[in-house]
């Protein structure tokens, strides 16, 4: 059974950095693919972030490009999102997703691919929440 778990959220003044981590188990295979998503206040959920394990390829929304780091530590199942330079319009609740194969490349040549991208997604975490004040 897929098991997908984030922690790491709280509030944070602007500027100050965050870490969440996603605990992921179950996959019949080793590499599965994760995204970070969130959801704002009021707003849809879009993906921030998307890693194909194993050493595979990441990919930023652009409103995060540059501020947030994707990574995974293989041996503990544990994908990470390092969250530098907070903005309050990252407040948002924050979702870990997993997948045995996620997109496919063709998604990331399209224009805000992060819009879609949730749909390939099969497991979902409860999310965390991630609140940045000015």
């Amino acid at each position: 059974q897929v098991q997908v778990v984030e922690s790491g959220g709280g509030s944070v003044q602007a500027g100050g950095s965050l870490r969440l981590s996603c605990s992921v188990s179950g996959f019949t295979h080793n590499h599965p693919c994760v995204g970070w998503f969130r959801r704002p206040p009021g707003r849809e959920r879009e993906a921030v972030a998307i890693i194909h394990t194993g050493g595979g390829s990441t990919h930023y929304a652009d409103s995060v490009k540059g501020r947030f780091t994707i990574s995974e530590d293989n041996a503990n199942k544990t994908i990470y999102l390092q969250m530098n330079g907070l903005k309050p319009e990252d407040t948002a609740m924050y979702y870990c997703a997993a997948d045995s194969e996620g997109p496919g490349p063709a998604m990331f040549f399209g224009g805000a691919w992060w819009t879609e991208a949730q749909k390939t997604f099969s497991y979902w975490g409860q999310g965390t929440q991630v609140s940045v004040f000015d």
